[in-house]
This record gives structure tokens, sequence and C-alpha cells, in this order.
């Protein structure tokens, strides 16, 4: 028997209409390409949306056709979020730090018929037009004063705000099917091509509710966000939609992601959430200790795309009351998987203890089901101490990317993360390693995220990477390489001192290089492979050792 009740399709274009009428006053504030603040509302969004949703379809755009975008955190990218996906088109957000090759096969694979860019991308796009095979229908997201004042031979350009203009707001919704595909974000692809990961309407909603959750995310409309994680990474981690569907004001910084742009942008809007990858919440921390600033507003942060060094949330939480939700997830999980958010009884723990249980990426938010497993396949208790090969399923994780349905990638009806990771009873998961990064040594496994984190402690680290460098003896030995902080005469000895009776003996990195910086994906993320390319034989072959360190 068949319930009684309504069927109303999960939409996108249902977030905007609900923001529209719940919510039409509440801000949207954008720092733009050029230079300065726009500010509008909800009831702007809604009907601009409708009007770029007229023109897509004045340019021939059918169901199904995608819509690429080269672009910062700002209004006009937001615009697209739902005239592109609610008009029955796909979104397809590109990732512009990517190389100029990986762009192109992007684009082509993708098979984008139009693509916006913010005006700063121009060199990518021109760079981008003479590559494709075919031709394509670029858009610049300015206004007609600000257009190129010179567009290359057979590249074919439009101006966003003319486009605007000329389309009136006049525009009825489609009913969609909820399994409609809404939008597409391709992997940051550090091996191999990047794969394309499909959404749908429905699981782009179902994601937005259970991000939204007071033990997810916690959002609100009493909130004002600031998502510096990009729009075209993963949708910003689901924000844009998030704020809709709860009436969030929204704080976009555009380009300007240095630690004083931010601060400014987020004291003068009175930033309650904000969410980065550890990279940029680096320079945020460094400019407010360096210049002996404040947050007034803030007083969460969610962190997440790389393990949060728990110096990081000592600094935020003992030095700005700022808390921090330490989350993971990935493109395929759309992306979020879990988010470190306390249990009551959690509350009164030692500070050590809590410190020690935020380093974990945290436990699932409803909809996502996950399990560790050994290299056969085998279930591995929860007890917070075996170790296994994470896999997660849900209705918001991809079943196969786009293109590709004939090699899936399933195990059992399980999504293979890539990540080894423990899970404790009380269910929160941590992250031990990439399970390419993992360090075998003699047999057993080291995590090199504990390596980086004891690392990271250490007053004069500003950050560490830790990999596994080729052994004569052992196989593979962890090597630490560490980024001092300004000014810091930190020693190898000291530091390797450091880690004595915080992890075991076997441990123990055997040897610490000081590097300038570490080479950094299109995510923020440090590029193990190239520090392992450089490094790996670091470790002389002729070295010989009887055993372990200690």
């Amino acid at each position: 028997m068949k319930g009684l009740m309504m069927e109303q399709p999960l939409l996108v274009a249902s977030l905007l209409m609900h923001a529209q009428r719940h919510h039409a006053d509440q801000e949207i504030v954008s720092r733009r390409v050029e230079g300065d603040l726009h500010r509008y509302r909800f009831a702007d969004l809604a009907a601009r949306s409708r009007r770029m949703a007229n023109a897509l379809g004045g340019l021939g755009l059918r169901p199904g056709d995608r819509v690429g975008t080269l672009a910062w955190n700002g209004y006009r990218h937001m615009e697209l979020y739902f005239a592109a996906s609610g008009s029955g088109a796909v979104l397809h957000t590109i990732n512009p730090r990517l190389h100029i090759d990986q762009l192109a096969y992007i684009v082509e694979h993708a098979d984008d018929r139009v693509i916006c860019f913010d005006l700063s991308f121009l060199p990518i796009v021109e760079a981008l037009a003479a590559r494709l095979s075919g031709p394509r229908l670029f858009v610049a997201m300015c206004d007609p004063d600000h257009m190129p004042a010179a567009i290359p031979p057979g590249m074919s350009m439009l101006c966003y705000e003319a486009l605007i203009d000329a389309n009136g707001d006049d525009y009825a919704w489609p009913l969609l099917d909820e399994n409609t595909a809404s939008s597409l974000c391709y992997t940051s692809g550090t091996t191999g091509n990047p794969k394309g990961v499909l959404y749908s309407h429905r699981s782009t909603v179902l994601h937005t509710y259970a991000a939204a959750l007071p033990d997810a995310l916690n959002c609100s409309a009493r909130d004002s966000i600031l998502p510096v994680v990009p729009m075209f990474h993963v949708n910003a981690w689901g924000l844009p939609y998030i704020a809709c569907m709860v009436g969030a004001k929204l704080v976009f910084p555009g380009p300007a992601l240095d630690g004083k742009s931010l601060h400014e942008l987020i004291e003068a809007e009175q930033v309650t959430l904000s969410a980065g990858v550890p990279t940029v919440w680096q320079g945020l921390l460094a400019h407010v200790a360096e210049h002996g600033r404040r947050f007034t507003s803030m007083r969460r942060t969610v962190i997440g795309g790389a393990p949060c060094p728990t110096a990081m949330a000592v600094q935020f939480q003992e030095h700005h009351q700022v808390e921090v939700l330490h989350a993971w997830g990935m493109t395929e999980l759309s992306p979020v998987g879990t988010v470190c958010s306390f249990k009551s009884h959690q509350l009164s723990m030692p500070a050590d203890a809590r410190y020690a249980l935020q380093a974990k990426q945290g436990r699932a938010v409803f909809g996502i089901d996950m399990k560790i497993v050994d290299a056969e396949g085998k279930d591995l208790p929860w007890d917070g101490e075996a170790a296994g090969n994470l896999l997660v399923r849900g209705p918001w994780v991809s079943r196969t990317y786009f293109r590709d349905e004939a090699s899936e990638p399933l195990e059992d009806g399980w999504f293979p993360t890539g990540d080894v990771a423990r899970i404790d009873r009380d269910g929160f998961m941590q992250i031990t390693d990439r399970s390419k990064d993992v360090i075998k040594s003699g047999g057993e496994w080291i995590s090199s995220i504990d390596l980086e984190n004891v690392a990271c402690l250490h007053p004069g680290v500003a950050s560490a990477a830790c990999i596994a460098a080729r052994h004569p003896k052992w196989d593979e030995r962890p090597l630490l390489l560490i980024v001092r902080k300004p000014g810091s005469g930190l020693a190898k000895d000291e530091l390797l001192a450091f880690f004595d009776s915080k992890v075991a003996k076997w441990w123990k990195p055997d040897d610490v290089v000081f590097v300038d910086g570490f080479p950094l994906g299109a995510t923020g993320k440090v590029l193990k492979n190239k520090l392992r390319e450089q490094f790996q034989h670091h470790y002389a072959p002729a070295m010989t050792q009887a055993s372990p360190p200690g």
C-alpha cells in the first residue's frame, strides 16, 4: 500500500523559490572582480536568475546541455547555479586552478555549450578557446563597460549583464523529474584525467537538508555565511544552497582570499560562519596574529579539504573563541560526509581529550553510511584502533562517473573512498591516510597524518607534510618536510626530539627536511605525489640499519 502524501519533486529551483518567498529581504554581499562591493537581496537573486534562465533558452540550450563556469564566489555565479540547473540544463563548475591541458580535457569531455567566466580568467579562456575542437559560446560575467577591448578572431563572446537586461523575469521553473542531472563537478585529477561527478536535483536537495542540520554545519536564518571554499569546488560545500534553504545572509569574497581581505570582510559584514581549507585559514590566522586583530562576530568555522591541525583548532578556539567544525567529504559525496560535532557526554571531557576528538573527521551526517574493511573486504570493528579502507554509501554518493558508466567503481554497493580510516565506538571517523599515502615500514602501517599533526604542535612549525621515502631495509620510512614559521630557528634534532613520548618510537621520522613551501593542488591540498617524486630517494640506497629507530 502506498502512502497518501503529495508527490513534490526535490528540485534545485525550489530552494530559490523558498528563499524568495520567505527570505526576500535577506542580503547577498559580493566583493566583485571589478573591485567594488555589490549588495542585493534574495528577491533580486530570484528575479535575475529567471532572466538568465530566459537568456540561456534564447541561446538555444536544451535540457541536459552543460553550462560551464570559470568564476569566483559572487552573485552572478550564484545566479547561474539556479538559472542553469533550474531550467533543466546542467551547471558545470570548472576549477580555474587546473592546468590548461586538464581544463581543455574537462570542457571537451563535458561538452560545455556555453562557458561563463569572470574577467580575471580571460587569459585562461583565450588559451582554452584555442584548444577546443568545436565552437563554444563564451559569456563575460561583467557589464558592457567592462567587456574585453579585443576578442580573439573566431571567438564568440557575449556580455552577461547585456543578456540579463535583454530578458524579462517572467519565467516559470519547469517541473523536472527530481533524478534529472543538475550539476557537474570534476575531481582534481592528481593522477590521470579528472573524472566527472554528475549530481541530480534530488541528491543536491537531500545533501542541502543534511548539511544544514545542527550537528552538521548548523546553519540558520540568524547566520551570516562567508564561503571561502570556492563555488567551483563541489558547489562551495553546498553553502549557497543551504543559505537559500535556511535564509542566511551570504557574503562572497570574490578573488581576494588573503588574510587581510578576509578579515576585513568578516568584520564589516558581521560574518558568523565561514568555511574553507587549512591553507586559507593559516593566512587568516597569521594576519590577525601579526596585527593584533580579533573576530567580533565569527563564532564557527568549517575546516575541510585536508586534515585540520590541532594547533589551528587551538588557535581558533582558545585565542578567538571561534568553534572549529572539522569536516570530511569528497567530490563524489556532494561533498559532505562527516562533521566532528560533539555529543553531549563529550562536552565535559578534558581539553586535551576534546582536541584529540576534534582531530577526527567526525561522525556521519544522516544519509551517509560508512564502514571500514580490511584488504580482503572483511568488516573491521568500530573500536578506534582497527584501521582499514573506508567505504561509504548514500543518496548523494556517486554511483559512477560521467560518461564512464561502464566502469562502475562500487564494491558490493559501497563507494571506495581511497582513504584509510579508524572509527571509534561513538561513530567518530578519523582518516589515518590516503591509501596511496600510508607509510608501510617493515610490514606495519604508519599514519603520515598523525605525524604531521604532532609536528604542527611545535611552535616553530608553520606547516608539515610527511611522506614515505624508500628504505633499503624497512621498505619505507617516514620523512618529515617542514615549513618553518617566519623568524623560527627550528633545527632538525629539536623537532625530532619533540616526537618523543608523543608517538611510538618506531613511528618517529628518521629525518627532517626544511623547505620554503609545498606544491599545492587546485583545491589547496598539498600534492604529496610531487613531494614523493622529489624526495623518495632521500634515504640513500647504501644506507643500512639494524632496526627501526628506538
